[in-house]
């Protein structure tokens, strides 16, 4: 498994080195980040053949909920290795309810209710459903689990350190959080409300520079592209993946906001405090492959519309380039 990371790895540098356009490219998405008030990174490389353009790329950047696919990588993982299964039903308690996007701490007040992985998944995954996606992080193992794949992946550039509620908590500046056995909606609205607005920011602020959730775009995109291969996952789970990411609901103005109407995009946001990201695998039209990106932003203190256009004008920047500058497959 190591030598086909470092074969891809070499593999995309003499395909750079090769094409002197790629270079323009390059100068094409820092114009974009630039003219942002954020801080851009990308990483993007043409599925088959190798041709890869980076902009800080190995620089770190919050995943925010774009740290949701490393926990369904990890999940299907286990469910490849006969460790866990889809079909397992797992019950949804009060203290599951967790704070931020999604359904169902806005359904679901009271004990009762158990769906499947597979249906946690997709929730996660298509809404981004925060108390999903803890669900499915518990079913891991918790973060460290999650950061260990990573890493034995060849991705030391991802890793996972909470779980959304502690993520979001600390992005909020929430204080004395008590035990996980009595957390429930009322005491996150609580503890959201007794924080200024000034520690908030603050915190905010810190969290742009923190090391934990973090991912950098080159091994984000690596990610992306070995679950498109179908070297990372058995083909009926990346197939799974990939279709529950081809649904995402989210992000409409970021990586498909600029695209022609009916693109195909497998991808997944995340969107925290100045921060608007968006990863994923773009289908080019007309057979000329597959483009998986990642863009990270963070330190945007304009309303999320700026972060989102120049998410937007990077992925249509990188779609011409790929459709119209052909290269010769692997």
């Amino acid at each position: 498994m190591r030598a086909a990371v470092l074969f891809f790895a070499l593999s995309a540098t003499l395909a750079a080195a090769s094409d002197p356009s790629l270079a323009r490219l390059e100068k094409q998405l820092e114009l974009v980040a630039k003219a942002s008030d954020g801080v851009v990174g990308v990483s993007a490389t043409h599925i088959e053949t190798g041709r890869t353009v980076s902009l800080r790329g190995s620089e770190r950047f919050p995943m925010a909920s774009a740290v949701k696919i490393p926990f369904a990588v990890q999940l299907l993982t286990l469910v490849d290795e006969g460790k866990a299964s889809l079909d397992k039903m797992v019950a949804l308690e009060p203290k599951d309810l967790h704070p931020g996007s999604g359904t169902l701490s806005e359904l679901f007040f009271h004990p009762g209710v158990s769906l499947s992985l597979a249906n946690y998944m997709e929730l996660m995954l298509v809404i981004s459903d925060n108390s999903a996606a803890d669900v499915i992080l518990r079913e891991d193992g918790g973060p460290a689990p999650v950061s260990a794949r990573m890493k034995a992946l060849g991705l030391p550039g991802i890793r996972v350190d909470r779980n959304i509620a502690i993520l979001i908590s600390d992005w909020s500046g929430a204080k004395n959080i008590p035990p996980e056995n009595q957390w429930n909606r009322e005491m996150w609205d609580q503890l959201y409300n007794a924080v200024p607005n000034d520690e908030h920011m603050r915190a905010r602020r810190e969290q742009w520079s923190d090391p934990r959730d973090t991912a950098t775009p080159d091994d984000m995109t690596k990610l992306l592209v070995r679950i498109w291969k179908k070297d990372l996952l058995r083909p009926e789970s990346a197939d799974f993946l990939l279709s529950v990411m081809e649904r995402c609901q989210t992000g409409k103005a970021r990586l498909k906001g600029m695209l022609p109407a009916g693109t195909v995009v497998a991808h997944k946001t995340g969107s925290l405090g100045g921060v608007a990201d968006d990863v994923g695998v773009i289908t080019l039209p007309d057979g000329a492959g597959h483009v998986a990106i990642s863009v990270f932003t963070k330190g945007f203190s304009k309303p999320a519309e700026g972060s989102e256009k120049a998410v937007a004008e990077i992925a249509r920047t990188v779609y011409d380039y790929f459709l119209l500058v052909p290269g010769t497959k692997n």
